[in-house]
């Protein structure tokens, strides 16, 4: 028989072989005994099996009837599993967040754990892009943005400082030409990333030596991760987000050249959520969270 028996039937058969007794197998599905024996019956004739035994007021499995008994659990169980998987999945509430390639990876992807921990109702669906954030256009409910902290239909709340400082491996500093002023940058490769192609202007303006090294030579990168990993490959010196490469600095895979270092101020990361419409209190605990782990800093 290629098609599959009807599920009444196989429903009715597992409780009985179960119970191994008719009138618990009722009880159990809320049927009389009398239409558990008619769906039992109905799939022996379609299987062309005796499954079961029958005595005086007890049943037993015959031999096809106690293997076939086994698979029918094993299907059924699988079954009851892939139900109660798919009813947790839709009982999850789901937040959809943008960030940065360079924020998720760096940042937020190693804390993400923490916040799923205290907080197993929520999954974070987590997108980077570069893209500007239109919450009217968009299906998100929060987004990591670096800006001035104003942006139409948004509420904005500002993560962390933005100080920018340049960072090498120590072999580099090490095995390359000196690097001792800010001047000698000019002897060394910078490393940009396209996505902040104006910081290595902004610092070394700040520096005072705007004018003596190129803020745009050097090589460039699709991100600042991967202006960061060249970094620590010794390919170069990149600018860094301090807050982004702290476990680099901390662990000596990077190291500050200079003491000289520049906040952005109000240039910075912030969380925007959208302001036409009212705040879940999913994202609430979102927010809240990412606000505390950027107090710890």
């Amino acid at each position: 028989m290629d098609r599959l028996p009807p599920l009444n039937a196989i429903r009715a058969f597992e409780a009985a072989a179960r119970h191994l007794s008719i009138t618990l197998a009722a009880e159990e599905l809320n049927v009389t005994a009398g239409a558990v024996s008619r769906q039992i019956k109905g799939l022996e004739e379609a299987l062309g099996v005796q499954l079961l035994t029958r005595g005086h007021r007890q049943i037993s499995l015959s031999r096809a009837g106690s293997g076939y008994f086994r698979a029918v659990t094993r299907a059924l169980e699988e079954l009851r599993e892939a139900t109660r998987k798919l009813t947790r999945r839709k009982q999850k509430k789901q937040l959809k967040v943008r960030a940065y390639t360079t924020f998720a990876m760096r940042w937020l992807i190693p804390r993400l754990s923490d916040f799923h921990a205290q907080h197993p109702e929520i999954e974070v669906l987590l997108k980077a892009s570069l893209e500007p954030v239109d919450f009217r256009k968009e299906d998100i409910d929060g987004a990591v943005r670096l800006g001035d902290g104003h942006w139409p239909d948004a509420n904005t709340y500002r993560l962390v400082s933005n100080i920018l400082a340049p960072v090498a491996s120590p072999h580099l500093l090490e095995t390359g030409p000196k690097l001792k002023k800010p001047v000698d940058l000019k002897n060394h490769t910078r490393l940009h990333s396209i996505a902040r192609i104006d910081d290595w202007a902004h610092w070394l303006e700040a520096a005072g030596v705007g004018d003596l090294v190129d803020p745009r030579d050097g090589m460039m990168y699709e991100s600042s991760a991967m202006a960061y990993a060249a970094a620590v490959e010794g390919q170069g010196v990149a600018m860094a987000q301090l807050f982004l490469v702290e476990n680099d600095l901390r662990e000596g895979r990077l190291v500050l050249p200079f003491k000289q270092t520049l906040d952005m101020g109000d240039y910075t990361y912030y969380l925007l959520t959208p302001s036409h419409r009212e705040e879940s209190p999913w994202m609430r605990t979102f927010r809240l969270w990412l606000l505390e782990q950027f107090k710890v800093l």
